[in-house]
């Protein structure tokens, strides 16, 4: 569990940085066609949002995860994408917290268009190592976008070993959060 928990928390904390970064680019910037799979920032920080919204309904069982996905609404701005990123973070680190031995076997279902019972199912230690990396995939890409910009890209991946914790002072102690021993 403490591995899931620290994936979880170091997206959000690269989250954080990221879209920090973003949010400080006009409206233009954020919209503006760029090369990627996603061919802007907006689209592509919004898909990571909806994705995150699809796995953590599949996570906690909701059967409307399919009406989740369809009924998004993409933020508008990089400053509401950030917050709503944010609160979105927060509920996977909840989760994660909320896990204990032996929940990351459980089976999660997914309705991919064909209904709960005629879709694949994973356990959920295999369905968060799997957001997580969807997440990092795209962050890089977002990242790669942004280094076109105005914006120097923030360094985003010096949350885990406890040596690099001096980098990442100041990102715990706004999310009042502490090293772990």
């Amino acid at each position: 569990m403490t591995l899931l928990l620290t994936q979880a928390r170091a997206n959000r904390l690269a989250n954080r940085r990221l879209l920090g970064a973003v949010a400080t680019l006009p409206d233009s910037e954020f919209h503006a066609p760029r090369t990627s799979v996603f061919p802007s920032l907006a689209l592509t920080l919004n898909h990571i949002l909806n994705v995150d919204h699809y796995y953590l309904a599949a996570l906690r069982g909701d059967a409307a995860m399919r009406h989740v996905w369809a009924g998004y609404v993409p933020a508008r701005t990089a400053g509401e994408l950030a917050a709503r990123q944010d609160e979105s973070d927060a509920q996977l680190i909840a989760f994660c917290e909320s896990l204990r031995p032996g929940d990351e076997g459980r089976i999660v279902a997914f309705d991919r268009g064909a209904g709960i019972e005629n879709g694949p199912r994973e356990p959920a230690w295999r369905v968060l190592a799997h957001l997580f990396m969807h997440q990092t995939h795209h962050r890089g890409q977002a990242h790669a976008m942004l280094a076109g910009t105005a914006v120097k890209p923030p360094q985003l991946d010096d949350f885990l070993l406890l040596g690099d914790k001096v980098h990442r002072v100041d990102d715990m102690a706004a999310l009042g959060w502490t090293e772990p021993v």
